[in-house]
């Protein structure tokens, strides 16, 4: 059952796949319009030396950008644990950063900033606030009578957080991190084509504004391809993490087993 239900996807996209190369060749769509998915396929190959070095910048600035918001939501998440105070001071502000699309605050950290560190701010921006609020959320949650327990038996602030919080948050956090993986790869495409000229010979963000410049239309979709499956591998690479940290022991990751 599970290996039907895994070929499935792959199943639905070799169909989707198949109908697009058909009527490319069947309506004979120029490649300027839409190319076929066996020239995108070649192209791959023979730009595969110009793309492969754009994915290894997008991938560097991806998880440079979800370390920093990791570190910074995990730490921001334990103030507010900490204090009530700085969740009602901080959180909104965090909330501003959030709702803000990155696009816009992209070009003004572009004025304070060299070109690779506002795109790794902007794709770190992004990336953030699911940590935070996920992890928060996981730390607010132990179990009252546990921190009762904690309290009767006159155990400090941090052994509470490093004994009894943060274990609970733990699938929050995974979670969070989990979202905030896409959303790092997201930010930093978005961000880098926001910096346009700035971000020149860089990730694969501006080899699509590159190529759509030169109406190589194939190598745009190509280094889409690059981007939608890194993206997959990322996603795929932190649900692996997030079983392997809760399979033992949370119900959420033991019923799928």
């Amino acid at each position: 059952m599970r290996k039907r239900d895994l070929a499935a996807p792959f199943m639905a996209i070799g169909l989707l796949i198949a109908i697009w190369e058909i009527s490319v060749r069947f309506f004979a769509i120029a490649p300027q319009i839409l190319p076929a998915p066996s020239l995108i396929l070649r192209t791959l190959f023979v730009d595969a030396g110009l793309l492969s070095g754009s994915l290894v910048v997008t991938l560097r600035i991806t998880l440079s950008a979800l370390l920093v918001a990791t570190i910074a939501g995990v730490l921001l998440a334990i103030l507010f644990s900490a204090s009530r105070f700085a969740e009602r001071a901080l959180f909104p502000v965090a909330v501003i950063f959030q709702v803000t699309p990155v696009i816009a605050i992209a070009p003004l950290l572009l004025i304070y900033m060299e070109p690779g560190n506002a795109v790794l701010a902007c794709a770190a921006l992004v990336a953030f606030f699911p940590i935070l609020s996920n992890t928060a959320l996981g730390l607010a949650s132990a179990d009252r009578q546990l921190r009762d327990l904690f309290a009767l038996y006159d155990a400090g602030w941090l052994k509470t957080l490093l004994y009894l919080r943060l274990p609970a948050a733990l699938p929050n956090f995974l979670g969070g991190l989990r979202i905030g993986g896409g959303l790092a790869l997201i930010g930093a495409v978005v961000s880098e084509i926001a910096a346009g000229s700035a971000g020149a010979g860089s990730g694969l963000a501006w080899r699509i504004v590159e190529a759509g410049h030169r109406v190589n239309i194939p190598r745009m979709y190509a280094a889409l391809v690059l981007i939608m499956l890194a993206g997959i591998a990322l996603f795929a690479l932190l649900s692996w993490l997030q079983h392997r940290v809760l399979h033992r022991w949370h119900a959420s990751a033991m019923s799928a087993e």
